[in-house]
């Protein structure tokens, strides 16, 4: 037998070079880094410190520790706006997302003639400015001479057109405010994910002998449920940091929190708080409560959805 052939030496392979150095990644992300650290992170860690402190203005600022947060358990003003907010919250998941959907379930039909343009119309309020939409819903609602008012007046017989909706119905006011600016802003997203339910799946649920509701609860919902569960989360959080709409719709009454503190939210009394009393100690502890109630809740959602998926 021969010997073997001896294998020829392997030479050491040099590693070539980063086409790049090792800066070049920090320093295409320094301006995001810079400016979250400006206008992000450096606030935050102000606002925390200043939840421990009691300012009276920017010259003087005095420690009080945990003071801040004690006097929020017992402050009325501060219960009285979480209680306004969160049922706006509760109006706004149980009134405007079933608004949604359904609106999305109608628009998806195929039969449905011009539903581009059912689009356009019930997704148009979302384009216009939050400021220039609540003056508008504040003139909607006016006595006698507000839209709603007239218009009902003139199909129910013995409407009082001077029904006060400003005065005595505000929540149902903002509720409604509410539906009309953001309803067609998340039928987009409800509508994106009943086009995404395979259509097999409702044809075979269709030949098993299940109803449109049937098909709708055991099919169509488990399907859309990532995205729903995506809605709810953003309607509460946009709900929770509400501002704008209440303070601009009221504001025409003489009293933005409207009669009664009855439209003062956690966010309007943290602004009253702030920066109009100077306090800005006491409104960084009510900003960070309402932080941790918002994270809490987030929390809470990703844990539901996750028990629902196994």
């Amino acid at each position: 037998m021969s010997a073997p052939a001896e294998l020829p030496a392997l030479k050491p392979v040099r590693r070539s070079a980063p086409p790049f150095p090792r800066w070049a990644p920090w320093f295409f992300a320094a301006p995001w880094l810079l400016v979250f650290a400006t206008f992000v992170a450096w606030p935050l860690v102000r606002s925390l410190a200043l939840s421990f402190m009691q300012t009276y203005g920017p010259g003087t600022t005095v420690f009080v520790g945990l003071a801040n947060f004690r006097y929020l358990l017992h402050d009325e003003l501060f219960w009285k706006a979480l209680s306004n907010t969160v049922l706006f919250t509760l109006g706004s998941v149980f009134v405007q997302l079933p608004v949604a959907l359904g609106l999305a379930l109608l628009l998806n039909r195929p039969s449905l003639r011009g539903r581009a343009w059912f689009r356009l119309v019930f997704f148009a309020p979302s384009l216009v400015g939050l400021a220039f939409a609540a003056l508008l819903v504040a003139l909607v609602f006016e006595k006698r001479t507000g839209l709603v008012d007239v218009g009902l007046h003139a199909l129910i017989a013995g409407w009082d057109p001077d029904f006060p909706w400003l005065e005595q119905y505000v929540m149902t006011s903002l509720v409604i405010a509410a539906v009309w600016l953001y309803a067609g802003f998340n039928m987009v997203y409800f509508l994106a994910a009943l086009q995404n339910v395979t259509p097999e799946l409702l044809d075979a649920a269709a030949i098993d002998g299940a109803g449109p509701w049937q098909r709708f609860w055991h099919v169509t919902l488990p399907e859309i449920r990532p995205v729903a569960g995506l809605v709810v989360l953003m309607s509460v959080a946009g709900s929770f940091q509400l501002f704008e709409l209440p303070y601009i719709m009221f504001n025409t009454t003489g009293d933005p929190a409207g009669p009664d503190n009855s439209a003062l939210t956690v966010v309007m009394y943290l602004y009253q708080t702030g920066f109009l009393s100077g306090d800005l100690g006491y409104a960084s502890a009510i900003g960070w409560v309402l932080a941790i109630l918002l994270i809490s809740l987030t929390l809470l959602q990703r844990r539901l959805s996750r028990r629902e998926e196994y």
